[in-house]
C-alpha cells in the first residue's frame, strides 16, 4: 500500500509540476501580447512631433495634440473632414450636417445648420463662410449671422452621381472660382461664380480634397487603397509633376486618402483615413519631404479612430490670407 501510495504521489507531483510549467508559460506567452497592446494604446510617433489640429471623421471629433503627441484639447461634433484654426484661435470645421466655429473655451461664435450632408468649409476674407452642400448640390457663402449671401446650384448631370457621394471638399479661390472636388464623377473642376467649368482634373478612384497652391499648381488627395490611393499635384496644364502613389512609402500603406497640407519648407503632411476595415493597419498622418522621404508619422489608435484632416499649428501662415494650403 505503501508504495502504491508514493507512486500516486510522485505522479501527482509531475502533474502539479507540469500544470505549473504550463500555467508559467502561458503567462509569459500572454505578456508580449499585452506590451503590444500597450504600445497600440499610447500615441506612436516616428521623427518631431508637430503641435497640431485634426478632425476625426469616425470618432465625431476635432482635436488639438501637442508635439509630444497627447491631446491638448477636444470638441465633439459630428463627422467632420475639414478644419481650420483661425488667427484668433477659434476653431471652424464642418459638422455633417453644417459649419460650426468655437473657441477655445468651446463657445459657440458661428453655426450653420443644413439638412445636406456637408463637407466642405472656409471663413473668407470679408467675414463670411464658405460651405459646400453636398446632397443639396450647391455652393454658398453664409454672413455671420447666418444669412446666405451668395448661392451657386452645382446639379449633377445625371441622377447617378447625387447623394452621399456627390462631392467632398471645395474651396473659393482667391480669383473669385470655385475648387470642387466631384467625388462620384472622379474629376476636380475649378467653376466660375456662375457654375462655368474653367478647368477639369481627373482624378482616378474619387477626389477628397483639392488646393491651388501660390504657384498655380493644384494638388488633389484621391482614391482608396482598392482604387489608386494617391495625392499628386498638376500644374496649369494638367501635367503631374509631383505624386504620391499607395505603396511608394517603405513600411507604410496609403490606405483612403482624405486631406493634406503643404508646407512652408516645401514638405506636404498627408491624412491617411483608416476606416473601411483598415484601422491600425497604418499612421494616420504622415509627412514626406519632396523627395518621398518619411519624417514624421503619428498614430493614436486609441484616441483616433480615423483621422480625416490635419493642419499644422507650429508653422507660419495665415488662413485668411490663403497662406494655409490645405
Amino acid at each position: 500500500m505503501t508504495n502504491v501510495f508514493a507512486a500516486r504521489t510522485k505522479t501527482l507531483g509531475f502533474v502539479t509540476l507540469t500544470l505549473t510549467i504550463l500555467a508559467v508559460a502561458a503567462l509569459w506567452a500572454a505578456i508580449p501580447a499585452q506590451a503590444a497592446d500597450d504600445v497600440k494604446a499610447t500615441p506612436v510617433q516616428t521623427g518631431t512631433g508637430h503641435h497640431f489640429a485634426c478632425t476625426d471623421y469616425s470618432g465625431n471629433k476635432v482635436f488639438l495634440v501637442g508635439t509630444d503627441g497627447k491631446v491638448e484639447w477636444e470638441y465633439k461634433t459630428g463627422t467632420c473632414d475639414d478644419l481650420w484654426v483661425l488667427p484668433n484661435g477659434n476653431l471652424l470645421f464642418n459638422t455633417g450636417h453644417g459649419a460650426l466655429e468655437v473657441d477655445r473655451d468651446k463657445k459657440t461664435v458661428f453655426s450653420y445648420e443644413s439638412p445636406s450632408e456637408v463637407y466642405a468649409c472656409q471663413r473668407l476674407a470679408n467675414g463670411n463662410t464658405f460651405i459646400g452642400e453636398c446632397t443639396a448640390a450647391r455652393l454658398i457663402e453664409v454672413e455671420p449671422s447666418g444669412k446666405i449671401a451668395f448661392e451657386l446650384p452645382i446639379p449633377p448631370p445625371d441622377p447617378k452621381y447625387a447623394g452621399h457621394a456627390y462631392i467632398r471638399n471645395a474651396r473659393k479661390l482667391t480669383n473669385g472660382n470655385y475648387l470642387v472636388c466631384f467625388y462620384s464623377q472622379e474629376v476636380v473642376r475649378e467653376l466660375d461664380s456662375k457654375g462655368g467649368v474653367v478647368a477639369e482634373i481627373p482624378a482616378v478612384g474619387g477626389p477628397h480634397s483639392a488646393a491651388r497652391l501660390p504657384n498655380g499648381n493644384t494638388i488633389v488627395a484621391c482614391g482608396d487603397l482598392k482604387k489608386e490611393a494617391r495625392v499628386f499635384e498638376v500644374d496649369k496644364t494638367g501635367k503631374t509633376v509631383w505624386q504620391i502613389t499607395h505603396d511608394e512609402l517603405p513600411g507604410i500603406s496609403l490606405k483612403f486618402m482624405t486631406g493634406f497640407q503643404r508646407l512652408p519648407n516645401g514638405n506636404t503632411v498627408l491624412s491617411n483615413w483608416v476606416g473601411h476595415g483598415e484601422f491600425g493597419k497604418a499612421p494616420g498622418i504622415i509627412e514626406v519631404t519632396p523627395d518621398k522621404k518619411v519624417v514624421w508619422t503619428f498614430q493614436d489608435d486609441a484616441t483616433m479612430k480615423t483621422v480625416s484632416s490635419v493642419l499644422m499649428l507650429d508653422v507660419p501662415g495665415d488662413p485668411l490670407k490663403g497662406d494655409v494650403i490645405h
